[in-house]
């Protein structure tokens, strides 16, 4: 965020270089050089760049998205609440339409994935599965599954703004906050992070009851060959499907 200029403190740099207030002994005259140097800094963050368009930057990260037919990214989900913190790691690919494919690696093996009309959990080992209709999916995840091809920021986040208090990770990304429409008894506030090439870099999850979900993406790759079956689950030999709510 642009620094921002006191009234006051401009007057009396004017004053400075016209030279009151003056000094008689070296020690003044030190902090009045320190004191103009102050100013100059001062004028400096003024001359800097104005605050991003928040309609134009959610525009940008749309068409960016909506552009694309496929994506392949790392990423690090971080979890906070209840008394626990949790940090997980794996691979995650999008394709049109509604596609998705989470494949944890770190600490544990677990599967996460959608065709755009099942979504499955499973746990390798486990002698479950657990199944549910995208239609009844009500998780976190879910709506990244439509980021391709359906990305509308200023639709689905009630007053998208910039959120200056929030440090991003990465020099030169700026953050947006906003709440998305129909989980506001859940969710509270999404943060978005979004890179100087309009891609997500960061969503954070503020839910109602004080828990935090955290997705870092990294190494994104764009419109790679991804085949459908990558989408597609079958429960191996022995396993039972149990169809309801799944897992985390």
């Amino acid at each position: 965020m642009p620094a921002v200029s006191s009234p006051v403190r401009n007057e009396y740099c004017i004053d400075l270089f016209r030279g009151h207030p003056t000094g008689k002994t070296s020690h003044m005259r030190s902090g009045v050089y320190l004191l103009l140097a102050a100013c100059l800094m001062s004028a400096r963050g003024v001359a800097a760049s104005p605050a991003p368009d928040i309609k134009a930057e959610a525009r940008a990260v749309d068409e960016h998205y909506n552009h694309l037919r496929s994506l392949q990214a790392e990423f690090t989900e971080l979890y906070r609440g209840s008394g626990m913190e949790r940090t997980e790691s794996g691979t995650l690919w999008l394709k049109k339409p509604g596609k998705m494919r989470w494949e944890y690696r770190s600490p544990r093996e677990k599967l996460f994935v959608s065709d755009g009309h099942d979504a499955w959990f499973y746990v390798p080992g486990d002698r479950q599965a657990r199944k549910t209709p995208v239609r009844k999916l009500d998780d976190l995840r879910s709506p990244l599954a439509f980021l391709l091809g359906k990305a509308k920021l200023e639709k689905e986040l009630q007053g998208l703004s910039l959120a200056p208090d929030i440090s991003p990770l990465r020099e030169g990304d700026i953050v947006l906050r906003g709440l998305p429409k129909g989980m506001e008894d859940r969710v509270s506030e999404v943060l978005l992070e979004v890179t100087p090439d309009h891609q997500l870099a960061r969503i954070v999850i503020n839910e109602v009851d004080g828990s935090v979900t955290e997705y870092r993406l990294t190494d994104q790759k764009e419109d790679v060959q991804i085949a459908d079956e990558h989408f597609r689950f079958t429960p191996p030999a022995g396993t039972e499907t149990v169809e309801g709510t799944l897992g985390p």
